[in-house]
């Protein structure tokens, strides 16, 4: 089966890693049946600040509003089989362990955890404090996994997006889907 992908973005800073992470998902099409994206409006805001363009407005997926409860990813029958919300806001990550399904991007992390299918938080603010730190516990108790948007540097990245990339080939992965990337001891 392919996979089937909901991509949340949240107004948490890295756009990068969003933009990075939906061109790869298009250029895996063969690997993917489908992939929907929700996006906040802060999420806008910031992808503005940061990348200096509104490419958001020509994303190659359909795009769904946060309020939009009929989108086929807020139900379990829409068999959706993975989630990444990248990047994922503490306050998301907050509401998502807290059972709070005020949205459709926690109501769509709710469905994926209730399904027991794949949930992926790119979590990007730092420092942590203690009541993130149970966040991410909680979240990793109910069977998502939080993926820090932290780079590694193995692959000797010379650009700020091949740094990004270093997240988000992790990501890519951990979505279960193949890549040309750097192997660590290839």
């Amino acid at each position: 089966m392919k996979h089937r992908i909901v991509v949340a973005v949240t107004g948490a800073s890295g756009s990068i890693y969003a933009r990075q992470l939906l061109q790869k998902l298009d250029r895996l099409k063969d690997q993917v049946e489908q992939v929907a994206i929700v996006m906040t409006d802060n999420a806008k805001t910031v992808w503005e600040t940061e990348l200096d363009d509104k490419g958001y407005e020509h994303l190659p997926f359909p795009v769904f509003s946060q309020k939009d409860f009929h989108a086929p990813f807020a139900s379990g029958s829409g068999r959706f089989n993975t989630m990444i919300i990248c990047p994922c806001s503490m306050g998301t990550l907050g509401r998502i362990a807290g059972g709070i399904s005020n949205d459709l991007i926690t109501r769509a992390a709710d469905v994926v955890l209730k399904e027991r299918r794949k949930l992926i938080c790119v979590l990007r603010d730092t420092p942590y404090n203690l009541v993130h730190i149970r966040n991410m516990q909680t979240v990793t108790e109910a069977g998502g996994i939080i993926c820090p948007a932290t780079p590694s540097f193995y692959s000797k990245p010379r650009t700020i997006e091949e740094v990004a990339a270093t997240v988000t080939d992790r990501v890519i992965d951990l979505a279960g889907l193949e890549q040309d990337t750097f192997r660590w001891g290839s």
